[in-house]
């Protein structure tokens, strides 16, 4: 009841602001009904007191919120520490899988048996995905931590779209499924992260080809809205993503565990968040009628 702006308002703007709302906030007011204190909770008060305050109670809840603070900051340094060791290990982890790529590269320029030229194409292949995979856990540690730098340039999202499609197209094209796309006809110059983007493109593809059946169709689709926004679609027939994981497949590490016999990761999707949250856009899935999901960004 304070002027001008009461307490739940500063509570408010105190948890929004990144620099305060690890701070416990505890309530004193002489509104003691259950609306106003699950209000006070619900914007993120820790902790309340009745008035008149007893300065004996107060005191006690100050020290119970230090220790509590205390425990939250010790759990987060441990976090970080083990967040930082996980980094490095995945950052050193580059030089031996080059060995191995170079290795593979080379071995496939001499004369082989047929089993084993197919061991070593095997083993190549194994080593492209590993090295995707760590440049884009590398990657999200940037985008995590804030230090990753968007280095934004005028694109052709249609042309690094076609660039996507070429590259998938035997990939495809061994599980005898169709790229289709459907672009404008003008193509407007976007302001975005090449690298970044090219590398959502190719999760976004790589998913949709993997839960694809045989003999299916996948769709990107490039659309400019009236409101200035860009909106991109790949739509697949695959299995779908379930309603109660629709936000959820976008964490790190969340997979579907119904779906057997399909290696996943949980890196793809959320790699793709937060490299398209940087550019200040949003991702969602819709369901594709009959069957398949439908991935879109908008920017």
């Amino acid at each position: 009841m304070m002027p001008e702006m009461d307490g739940i308002e500063v509570c408010k703007l105190l948890k929004a602001n990144p620099h305060w709302q690890h701070i416990p906030i505890i309530m004193v007011t002489a509104l003691s009904s259950k609306v106003v204190l699950a209000r006070c909770l619900e914007t993120g008060a820790d902790d309340f007191v009745d008035k008149p305050v007893s300065a004996l109670e107060l005191r006690a809840r100050v020290r119970s919120m230090l220790r509590i603070k205390k425990q939250h900051d010790a759990l987060q340094a441990s976090l970080q520490l083990r967040q930082d060791m996980s980094d490095m290990i995945v950052h050193d982890l580059r030089n031996p899988l080059t060995s191995i790529v170079l290795s593979c590269a080379i071995l496939k320029r001499t004369e082989l048996q047929p089993k084993q030229q197919h061991k070593v194409e095997q083993i190549s292949q194994a080593g492209q995905q590993l090295q995707s995979m760590i440049d884009s856990l590398l990657m999200m540690a940037k985008l995590e931590s804030g230090k990753m730098v968007i280095e934004r340039s005028q694109c052709n999202l249609c042309e690094l779209a076609c660039q996507a499609i070429a590259d998938f197209q035997a990939i495809a094209a061994s599980k005898q499924i169709e790229l289709l796309s459907h672009f404008p006809e003008y193509c407007q110059p976007t302001c975005l992260d090449v690298t970044l983007f090219r590398r959502v493109f190719d999760n976004l593809l790589s998913n949709a080809i993997k839960f694809s059946p045989s003999g299916g169709q996948i769709t990107l689709q490039i659309d400019y809205l009236a409101d200035g926004r860009t909106r991109l679609q790949i739509a697949d027939q695959g299995i779908g993503v379930r309603a109660d994981l629709r936000q959820a497949i976008f964490e790190k590490y969340k997979v579907d565990n119904s779906v057997r016999g399909i290696a996943q990761t949980g890196l793809g999707l959320a790699f793709c968040k937060m490299a398209i949250e940087a550019h200040k856009g949003k991702i969602y899935v819709n369901e594709n009628q009959p069957q398949g999901a439908i991935f879109v960004v908008e920017l």
